[in-house]
């Protein structure tokens, strides 16, 4: 019987733990160059992961990893038994990435995209003063905050959660809006909004309370303003072993396990 996947490349972080573990595997297993793989296997944390999903982002090439980093939220358990074998019985969980434009205060626009999510950050001790409007419809006039951030469902369980956003099931079809340290409205928790939802968010006074914007580690500074969706027209495809599925961990950490 055919098997799905053929030809593997390896990445790894560059620590001594993956370099190690990436010099096991090529030693056991034949593997190619990256452009020539059907299949990446990555091993690392979970940093690693979201930067081989930019990396390879837009070329269909699913992502296997195993964890030699810290969290490993997106990564498989690291065995060097059987490689092949759980590529084979492995799950696809396919997401799609957030494309920010923004515009800085000398009218410059800066496109990236987002795995996890799309952030407003305060620049300086003072806090931002943003307008939120969804679908060109202001539905927060001003909001005085150290920021606010828009994640997807795979990236809910990180920056999102940390400042009490919700946990979003992966194939909810909705993105978290979540202020970072409100201080004005106090007592604004956020919003869930569809993913279909076109987000602008305008920096109210750029210069004396300067504003970044970040998506996932790409920043940008001196921010006037920001619109954010979902791209449809893009597939993350990660594969997880049967049981350990991204909606499935996504579930367990509902729960705190």
């Amino acid at each position: 019987m055919a098997r799905r996947f053929n030809h593997v490349a390896f990445v790894a972080s560059p620590t001594a733990e993956a370099q190690s573990a990436l010099a096991l595997l090529k030693g056991r297993y034949p593997s190619v160059e990256p452009d020539d793989a059907d299949v990446i296997v990555a091993l690392g944390g979970d940093g690693l992961m979201l930067r081989t999903l930019h990396r390879f982002m837009g070329r269909s090439k699913p992502i296997y990893g195993m964890n030699k980093g810290t969290v490993g939220f997106l990564m498989n358990e690291f065995r060097e038994d059987e490689l092949f074998d759980r590529l084979e019985a492995s799950e696809r969980s396919v997401a799609h990435p957030l494309l920010m434009v923004a515009w800085d205060v000398r009218g410059t626009s800066h496109t990236a995209r987002a795995i996890n999510e799309v952030s407003m950050l305060r620049q300086t001790y003072q806090a931002a003063k943003l307008r939120v409007s969804i679908d060109n419809q202001v539905r927060l006039s001003e909001l005085m905050s150290d920021g606010v951030l828009i994640a997807t469902p795979a990236g809910s369980t990180a920056y999102n959660l940390s400042v009490d956003g919700p946990i979003l099931p992966l194939n909810a079809p909705l993105l978290a809006l979540t202020p970072i340290s409100a201080f004005r409205p106090r007592h604004w928790r956020g919003a869930l909004l569809p993913d279909y939802a076109k987000i602008q968010i305008e920096v109210m006074d750029p210069i004396e309370r300067p504003v970044s914007a970040v998506a996932d580690h790409t920043e940008f500074r001196d921010i006037s303003r920001v619109h954010a969706s979902m791209d449809r027209s893009i597939d993350l495809v990660m594969l997880h072993d049967p049981g350990h599925s991204l909606d499935e961990r996504i579930l367990r950490e509902q729960f705190g396990y």
